[in-house]
Formats: structure tokens, C-alpha cells, sequence
């Protein structure tokens, strides 16, 4: 028996008993839990999937059980991952804390700020945004102008930021500003956590070709921030800007991972129906959609090979960049599936049996993963140059 059989059994049988029947099963936008200090839920449900599972630290499960995670290794986190796979479990929390702000913390933060900040993330008690495009600062992100004046024992930040998703619906932003005007764009940069009910910060959400958008444009007049809120050391906030990117860019990269709602086998079986054989009535799109599920099973298991070698401070800084652009290209063929699939009703932009253009509109709005969290294009020339080693122009 392999050791971790128990952990299995254990982990399947606390499944059963705590997963509600409403948390499996495909997801739908309106059911994705994102907590916070104002969280939403579809139903009661989802409400205790999201602190049950943020009791036993298992929407964090490798971090530090003194910081509210679950304290599992990277095998018995792989075992939770598949056994939340079996059953269809839905996500019990979606976080940019878990996900980003989480990992710059055990990186960078000081014990203080890790005990303050980790467990609340874990249960979902406070909801984080990401300040860190400009309107002149989005690919060369070093160019930020948001500035912090030094007053003391805090600073004053003057700016505004662009692109900040669910900056209405956050409680915190952690912000990259430039404490040194004078230094090289490189330097002078710090980063660092404030709460966005702070006086001087406003947001202004942001309307995608799609209808609806998660993105804001977020201003800063005189905001004042305490300086035990910065993270890492002073003017060298860069270095936290690129630890947290690489967890961005993987994180984006996997949406390509698994889909939120139905396969899209499925999909495309009840619109177009089946042959003599049982199969899809479309051989040509059969085709097509069977590549896709092949390219996303050996991205999964490429995403699970890059978790190990990063684990075991193995994984090249660049292959985050990769991962970014292979799930965002994965992602975008699916949904373009998903719209062949659908035909002409895939094309209505609203009413009932649309479902008020959702096909259409998410398709749309997987064309923005090519370019949050830094474009494909800059993600080509950093694999150019630092994975494949190509030599410049």
C-alpha cells in the first residue's frame, strides 16, 4: 500500500461528508465564491464549502498550517486536487490572495505581516485586487508614475491604475508605487497593502466589447498608506513585482487547465446530436474537440511536473511565461469550440434561450487572456530569450 493511501481515505471519506451536492458539478459565473468582507453566495451551501474547507486550511493547502493553510506536502496536495476532481467539486474559494498575494508573503513578508494577512486570506474573510498597470505603464510595467511621498511614519500615494480586476468588489490592494522618482525605472519602485475603503481611493468599472468586464480604472488622491504595510525592502519592490507575476501568469495560464462548465463534448452532442455509433454528428469538430482534450491533459500534467520542480527550487523563472501562454491559447480554443459547437443560437447576444449570450460573451472575453498578466507577445519574447536562449535582433 503506498503511504499515502490513508491520507487518500481520509481526504475522500471528509469529501463526502462536507461537500455539499450543490458545490459539484459544472460552475456557473453567479457561483463562483470569491469571499471577502461582503461575499455573496448562490446558496447556504456554498457559504459553508468555502469555511469548511478554509477551516482545515484546504483552499491554501501547501502553505504553513501557522498560517492558516493546510501544512500538506506537494504529494498529499496532489491527492486533494484529484480527489476534488472525482467528485467535481466546485472551487471553494477564488482568490488573488490565495493565488498571488499569498505566495509574495511567505516570500517576502515579515513574520507580522504573515500572521496579520495569510490566515485571513485562507478563509476568505478579505477580498485582494492587484495594482499594477498604468495607462502608461501596462507591458513596460517598470515605468509606474504612481508616486509615495514620504511623510514619516507613512506616505502619501498620488496615481491611478488601470485594468484593476474587481477593484469595486475588493477590500485590499496590494500596489506597486515609486517611492524614488530619481532612481533607475527599476528601482525606486515598492510594493505595497492597503485597504480600499482608505479616504483618496475611488474605482471606475470598465465595459469589455463582451458587455461586462471584471476590470476597474482605480485613482489614488492622497491616500495614506503606513509603512509597516510595505513588503520587502524599500525602492526594491521589483523583486516582489516578479515573484508575484510568475504566480500570475501561471494561474492565468490555468484556465487552459479545465473548463468551468460542461465539456464541451457534451456541449456539442446536444446541439448537433450523435451518428448510427453513438458519437458526435460532426466528424470534423470531433476531431478538433478530441485535440483540444488530448493538449489539455498533457498541459495539466505539464502544470503538475513545473508545481514539483518549483517545490523542489528546480523551475527556470521564465516558465511561468510559458504556462501563461499555453493555457490562455488552450483557453481560447475552447470557447471557440464551444461557439462552432453552438452554431447559430451561439451567436444570440441575449434572451432566455441564449442565456443572455453567455456562449458568445465568454468567448469574447477570453481574448483579453492574451493580453492580462503581460501580452503574448511580450510572453514569446521572454521564452525567446531566456528559455529557448534565441539571440536578440
Amino acid at each position: 500500500m503506498s503511504d499515502l493511501e490513508p491520507f487518500r481515505a481520509e481526504t475522500r471519506a471528509w469529501l463526502a461528508d462536507n461537500c455539499p451536492a450543490e458545490c459539484r458539478g459544472p460552475l456557473a459565473d453567479d457561483e463562483m465564491i470569491w469571499g471577502g468582507r461582503n461575499p455573496t453566495f448562490k446558496t447556504p451551501e456554498h457559504k459553508l464549502w468555502m469555511e469548511r474547507m478554509g477551516a482545515r486550511g484546504w483552499t491554501a493547502p501547501e502553505w504553513p498550517k501557522e498560517y492558516g493553510g493546510g501544512g500538506l506536502s506537494r504529494e498529499e496536495a496532489k491527492v486533494l486536487a484529484s480527489e476534488l476532481r472525482r467528485i467535481k467539486a466546485q472551487p471553494a474559494l477564488n482568490s488573488f490572495g490565495v493565488w498571488m498575494l499569498g505566495p509574495a508573503l511567505l516570500a517576502f513578508g515579515t513574520e507580522e505581516q504573515k500572521q496579520r494577512f495569510l490566515p485571513e486570506i485562507v478563509r476568505g474573510e478579505v477580498r485582494w485586487c492587484q495594482g499594477y498597470s498604468e495607462p502608461g505603464a501596462g507591458s513596460d510595467l517598470a515605468a509606474i508614475q504612481t508616486r509615495a511621498e514620504d511623510r514619516g511614519d507613512h506616505w502619501i500615494v498620488n496615481g491611478q491604475k488601470i485594468w484593476t480586476s474587481y477593484a469595486d468588489k475588493a477590500d485590499w490592494i496590494f500596489c506597486l508605487v515609486r517611492t524614488d522618482p530619481e532612481a533607475p525605472k527599476h528601482l525606486g519602485i515598492s510594493f505595497v497593502l492597503f485597504d480600499m475603503r482608505t479616504p483618496g481611493v475611488t474605482t471606475r468599472p470598465i465595459t469589455l466589447i463582451s458587455g461586462k468586464s471584471p476590470f476597474c480604472e482605480t485613482f489614488f488622491d492622497d491616500v495614506r498608506v503606513e509603512k509597516e504595510n510595505l513588503v520587502g525592502t524599500l525602492n526594491r519592490g521589483w523583486d516582489v513585482a516578479k515573484h508575484l507575476l510568475a504566480h500570475e501568469r501561471t494561474m492565468i495560464g490555468a484556465m487552459g487547465e479545465v473548463g468551468g462548465g460542461r465539456p464541451v463534448g457534451q456541449v456539442a452532442l446536444d446541439a448537433i446530436g450523435a451518428d448510427d455509433d453513438g458519437r458526435l454528428d460532426e466528424p470534423m469538430l470531433r476531431a478538433r474537440i478530441a485535440e483540444m482534450e488530448i493538449d489539455a491533459a498533457a498541459f495539466r500534467l505539464a502544470m503538475e511536473r513545473v508545481g514539483d520542480q518549483v517545490k523542489a527550487k528546480q523551475a527556470h523563472p521564465a516558465i511561468a511565461s510559458m504556462l501563461k501562454y499555453y493555457g490562455s491559447e488552450l483557453n481560447k480554443r475552447r470557447h471557440e469550440l464551444l461557439m462552432a459547437a453552438g452554431g447559430a443560437d451561439a451567436l444570440e447576444w441575449e434572451g432566455e434561450r441564449s442565456h443572455d449570450g453567455k456562449t458568445a460573451r465568454d468567448w469574447l472575453r477570453t481574448k483579453a487572456n492574451s493580453i492580462e498578466g503581460g501580452t503574448s507577445e511580450v510572453q514569446l519574447n521572454i521564452i525567446a530569450k531566456h528559455l529557448l536562449q534565441l539571440p536578440g535582433a
